[in-house]
C-alpha cells in the first residue's frame, strides 16, 4: 500500500513538472513571438518613414526654426563681389551670401556645423560655406550658449555663372546623442534638413576694383 501512494505521490510529482514545463515553453515562445512582432512593426515603420519622410516645414524669411542644438533665423540672400572681410580675391570672383542669426542652445561653446544651411539642388554644386560674425567679420567664429548673433554664410559661387535670382535654402538640424555607435561617447550629430526657406537673391551694385 505504501508503495502504491508513492507511486502515485511521484507521479503526480512528474506531471506538475510537465505542466510547469510546457507553461514555460508556451511563455517562451509567447515572448519570443512578441519580441519578433514588435521588431517586425518597429521595422517596417522604419521602411515606410523612410520611403514616405513628412514634408519638410515651409519656413519664410524672418521666422525662427529650432534645429535641435541652434534656433536659426534667416535674414536673405545677396551677391557679392567680395565676402564680408572686404578682401576681394585678385581674380574677379562670385560669392552667394546668406544673413541669418543663430543661437547656442547646447551648455557649451560650439561652430556652427557645416550642414547647417545648404541649397536644394545644388549640395554637389557648391562646397561647405564659410560663416562670418556681422559684428566685426570674424571668420570661423564659435558661439556661446545663450547669446545669439548675426552672422553671414558664404559659398564661392561656380566662375562664369551668375546664382538664380530664386533659391530653396534647407536648413540641417542636429541630434544630441549620450553614446555614439562608434566611439560611445557623447556628441551632437548631423541630421536631414527640418526646413526649407525661399529666397529671392539680390545682386549687390559692384564696387570698382582698385
Amino acid at each position: 500500500m505504501g508503495r502504491f501512494v508513492n507511486g502515485c505521490e511521484s507521479g503526480v510529482a512528474m506531471d506538475e513538472q510537465r505542466r510547469s514545463y510546457r507553461q514555460r515553453l508556451i511563455a517562451l515562445a509567447a515572448a519570443s513571438i512578441g519580441s519578433l512582432a514588435a521588431s517586425a512593426i518597429s521595422y517596417g515603420a522604419a521602411i515606410y518613414r523612410a520611403a514616405n519622410p513628412e514634408p519638410l516645414r515651409a519656413a519664410v524669411p524672418g521666422e525662427t526654426v529650432d534645429t535641435g542644438r541652434w534656433h536659426v533665423t534667416i535674414a536673405g540672400a545677396r551677391v557679392s563681389d567680395s565676402p564680408p572681410s572686404g578682401r576681394r580675391p585678385p581674380e574677379p570672383q562670385t560669392f552667394l551670401l546668406v544673413d541669418f542669426e543663430a543661437g547656442n542652445r547646447s551648455a557649451s561653446t560650439a561652430y556652427l556645423p557645416a550642414k547647417l544651411l545648404t541649397f536644394a539642388g545644388l549640395e554637389a554644386k557648391l562646397a561647405s560655406p564659410t560663416f562670418y560674425l556681422t559684428r566685426d567679420k570674424a571668420f570661423g567664429p564659435s558661439l556661446h550658449p545663450g547669446m545669439p548673433e548675426r552672422l553671414t554664410a558664404v559659398w564661392e559661387w561656380p566662375a562664369g555663372e551668375m546664382p538664380p535670382r530664386e533659391l530653396k535654402l534647407l536648413i540641417g538640424s542636429q541630434v544630441y546623442k549620450k553614446r555614439d555607435n562608434l566611439y560611445g561617447a557623447s556628441n551632437w550629430f548631423d541630421r536631414d534638413p527640418v526646413a526649407i526657406v525661399s529666397l529671392t537673391v539680390t545682386q549687390e551694385a559692384a564696387r570698382a576694383r582698385q
